[in-house]
């Protein structure tokens, strides 16, 4: 197998572990953790707790399903985005570009699967300082993408490959100077 091939399989398992994970987390918040209404918390630490929310909407709660026919939209317009991931990963080479690819994918799937199965997500991930709180209540595959999203953003902006520079822009490209025989 190539090394591109290698880094490809590398970020296919990274979405497979994510995906995995949240389904293990939602499992256990809604069953043994016995979070089994919205509006149910349980405390975790003083700046966390398992608090959970039936989102009905995509990121930030965004576009709620009001009907049968929005939920089905929501999940036809997120798979298609997981597609687009998928071919992107599959195209790509080098793992750094991977590997945040792969941490969209297992998230993707792992709400997209919740939508399908239950009709919205599962939310848990109760982040609060206080009466503050700086994130709206958010799951293992929300983070994995957004998380995933960050690094394809900040290596996008800064992170670039330098072009190849143009015959002569640097001494070691310039012809050396010919010095006549005296």
């Amino acid at each position: 197998m190539s090394l591109a091939g290698r880094n490809r399989a590398i970020g296919l398992v990274l979405a497979a572990v994510v995906f995995g994970l949240d389904r293990v987390v939602k499992a256990l918040v809604v069953g043994p953790v016995g979070l089994t209404e919205p509006g149910m918390s349980h405390y975790v630490l003083p700046f966390f707790s398992l608090t959970r929310e039936n989102n009905y909407g995509v990121s930030l709660g965004m576009f709620p399903a009001a009907s049968p026919e929005m939920r089905w939209l929501l999940v036809l317009v997120t798979a298609a985005i997981a597609v687009v991931v998928i071919v992107w990963l599959l195209r790509e080479r080098r793992l750094a570009d991977i590997l945040p690819l792969g941490l969209v994918l297992g998230g993707a799937a792992g709400n997209i699967l919740d939508r399908v199965t239950r009709g919205w997500v599962v939310d848990y991930a109760d982040l609060h300082f206080g009466d503050w709180r700086p994130f709206l209540i958010f799951n293992l595959a929300d983070a994995a993408i957004s998380v995933g999203v960050v690094i394809i953003l900040v290596r996008a902006l800064f992170m670039r490959e330098k072009p190849p520079s143009a015959q002569g822009d640097t001494p070691a490209d310039q012809p050396a100077e010919t010095v006549p025989d005296a």
